[in-house]
């Protein structure tokens, strides 16, 4: 067996029926490379495993949980990466799709990981504390719209799939889960360069509740800071708001 790590974040879905679905939510989009991001107890993992004509990968950091999945599903060697997904490369050269029932204590790190690896990313079905999934598909003008919001919905449709209560896990988390499906938006939204967005993004929610002249005013030249877009506050902006500013940054 195995032990629990709050340290990683461990709550490991034991609900069988919630695994079918995320698992029906993936196939709406077909596709022939799968990445798992922490398999840990492998509920979800042996009914990816049962997919027909799939190159499966899954990428665990939990040395323990390695070698319970290996022991478990033997049909796993070879293809389970004891790595941190924080810091490894992406898992195959060409594109592919990502699942995980998130660990919740970097579940927004994972986020901006799959962000970095967006032009291999053809769909991802993820499970999140489900204020983070909100926060994630909120659109603008909502009080949960923030940075990841922008960042994400800047290269990714995000759909907030459905609902998971605490009892659906082992141990069961204090909070909702929600499953939300991120899928790569068909034209690239034009943007002076990803780095400037995120810059902007940043510093504009840093003093959400303001017009973000003040918060951006160091981003621009002075004649640019007179556009009366400047007088709104962050989450008044849309995610295009937000890609035409980068144009006009200093």
């Amino acid at each position: 067996m195995y032990t629990l790590k709050k340290s990683l974040g461990q709550h490991f879905l034991k609900d069988e029926n919630l695994c079918r679905r995320m698992v029906g939510a993936l196939q709406e989009h077909p596709f022939t490379r799968l990445v798992e991001v922490g398999p840990g107890g492998g509920a979800l993992t042996k009914y990816l495993l049962e997919l027909p004509a799939i190159d499966f990968k899954a990428i665990e950091i939990d040395r323990e949980k390695v070698a319970y999945l290996l022991h478990t599903y033997p049909q796993l060697e070879g293809k389970l990466l004891e790595q941190d997904i924080l810091q490894t490369a992406p898992p195959f050269p060409e594109p592919f799709t990502i699942v995980g029932n998130f660990p919740y204590n970097i579940s927004t790190e994972i986020v901006f990981r799959i962000i970095d690896w967006r032009e291999q990313v053809q769909c991802c079905v993820g499970m999140f504390q489900k204020e983070v999934a909100e926060r994630i598909a909120a659109p603008h003008g909502s009080k949960v719209y923030g940075v990841t919001s922008v960042l994400t919905q800047l290269y990714f449709d995000v759909e907030y799939l459905f609902d998971v209560p605490p009892e659906a896990f082992n141990p069961p988390p204090k909070v909702m889960s929600g499953v939300i499906r991120m899928l790569p938006k068909k034209e690239n939204m034009a943007v002076a360069s990803h780095q400037k967005m995120r810059n902007l993004v940043k510093a504009a929610f840093n003093q959400r509740r303001k017009m973000i002249r003040n918060a951006v005013k160091h981003l621009f030249p002075v004649a640019a800071l007179s556009n009366e877009i400047f007088n709104k506050r962050a989450e008044q902006l849309s995610v295009q708001d937000f890609a035409a500013l980068t144009f006009h940054m200093s």
